[in-house]
């Protein structure tokens, strides 16, 4: 095991960087300004929420994350943003339609105005759904990652942080797989003064934050930074990275269920998905391009937790299917449906029917909040390239090469915890429990 790192203390303010400027993005900067004006509670984040077991259970030791590690506070914390629609936060706010108007964004619509977001390298090539005015103009892609650098350093000088982290909160990109344009930093440089198509503008974001020292988590199923190309620049700057795609809605429930079939040794015949959604994020997934991403992030999971080459008799016929249509009446509330149908003792047939009736901004508000504060802390711990132990918070997470992704939430929660006693030098938990006075 590696030797506990040094973590440098969280002093000073903490930017963070938010390319995508919506529904999400603005939902969980009016909700960390309600969590510190005492207006709302911070639900749904580990860091603000959740205690951590040390010791034996004897030892009745269980402080908050938040007690534990040395995370940045949430009154160190400053917002910057990227969008090419220019509205400020409580416009953008209100457009989404996530939170009640008179409730929670009028009384700090005075905060949330202040915000408003730089001009995005943003093309409709890649997100064919939406368009805006507030776009960056270069004569190439290095031009455009060279502005977005020079965004960066602007926003850290003005805004007098110490350190910075950036979350993608934008929409969904068309479909792309890595090429010999991702294999290097080189050649992804050269692919970029040459306007290459397989370099798509998250990728410009990823490459600016990891040159400029910023680490950096991918919201979406988009490329962006898993390739070789910056993982191996993530690695040799220093800069913790992970990714990538929120995990909020259908494919948590899929996570927290199908552990549960495998524990049991039950079988599975089919998972049928399909989801109904109105907000921004439905629109860009409107386009079949854009789904395609999506879809390759969704249908992931069951297959890394069920394991069908090893459960051949259990898993093998599995039929699993996802779709997702554009229905704006439900807007930021998306509706889940899942029909599955399982098999038990002598083969006998079992259905489960799921109605997800979620809001994904509300689901994903807490999940940026911890990724920031805990890329953030990797970051002075000295950590660099893929954040495994940030598997939890994602749908198709990044892994080193040669190492598939693990999908069970309960084995990524257990690994985000044994991280943080690792991180302190606290003993790992096993659940043994063999080493208690009888």
């Amino acid at each position: 095991m590696k030797e506990t790192p040094e973590i440098r203390p969280a002093e000073g303010k903490l930017g963070v960087l938010l390319p995508g400027f919506g529904a999400v993005a603005t939902t969980f900067v009016a909700g960390v300004e309600a969590a510190r004006r005492g207006l709302a509670k911070p639900v749904g984040s580990l860091t603000q929420m959740q205690t951590i077991r040390l010791g034996k259970r004897n030892e009745n030791r269980t402080p908050l994350i938040k007690d534990f590690v040395p995370l940045a506070g949430l009154d160190d914390l400053v917002f910057g943003a990227w969008d090419p629609i220019a509205d400020n936060a409580y416009d953008s706010a209100v457009n989404a339609g996530v939170l009640h108007k008179q409730n929670h964004l009028d009384p700090m619509k005075d905060f949330l105005e202040t915000i408003q977001p730089m001009p995005a390298a943003f093309s409709t090539d890649y997100v064919k759904k939406l368009d805006g005015p507030n776009v960056k103009k270069a004569a190439n892609k290095k031009e455009l990652a060279e502005q977005l650098r020079e965004d960066i350093r602007n926003f850290k000088a003005e805004n007098g942080c110490d350190r910075l982290v950036m979350v993608w909160c934008g929409s969904t990109e068309v479909f792309l797989r890595p090429g010999p344009q991702h294999e290097t930093l080189e050649a992804f440089e050269k692919a970029m003064e040459e306007n290459d198509p397989g370099i798509a503008p998250s990728m410009l974001y990823a490459y600016a934050a990891i040159m400029e020292g910023v680490p950096y988590a991918n919201g979406a199923p988009n490329l962006s930074a898993d390739f070789p190309a910056l993982e191996n620049a993530a690695i040799e700057r220093g800069v913790p990275i992970g990714g990538k795609d929120f995990k909020t809605g259908q494919t948590l429930m899929k996570t927290i269920l199908a552990p549960g079939f495998k524990a049991r040794m039950l079988g599975l015949n089919g998972w049928f998905s399909t989801n109904i959604l109105g907000n921004r994020d439905g629109e860009v997934l409107d386009d079949p391009e854009s789904f395609k991403t999506k879809e390759e992030s969704k249908l992931g999971a069951l297959e890394h937790i069920l394991q069908p080459e090893k459960y051949p008799d259990l898993y093998s016929d599995m039929y699993h299917k996802v779709r997702i249509n554009y229905y704006p009446p439900r807007g930021d509330n998306k509706e889940g449906w899942d029909n599955i149908d399982i098999f038990g003792w002598m083969g006998y047939g079992m259905q489960i029917k799921v109605d997800f009736l979620c809001r994904d901004s509300i689901l994903a508000a807490p999940i940026v909040l911890d990724l920031a504060l805990f890329l953030d802390l990797a970051g002075r711990a000295g950590l660099s390239g893929i954040q495994e132990w940030l598997s939890f918070y994602f749908k198709a997470p990044q892994t080193l090469p040669g190492l598939y992704p693990e999908h069970d939430i309960f084995i990524q929660h257990w690994k985000l915890k044994n991280t943080l006693r690792w991180m302190m030098g606290e003993d790992q938990i096993t659940h043994l429990g063999m080493d208690y006075e009888p």
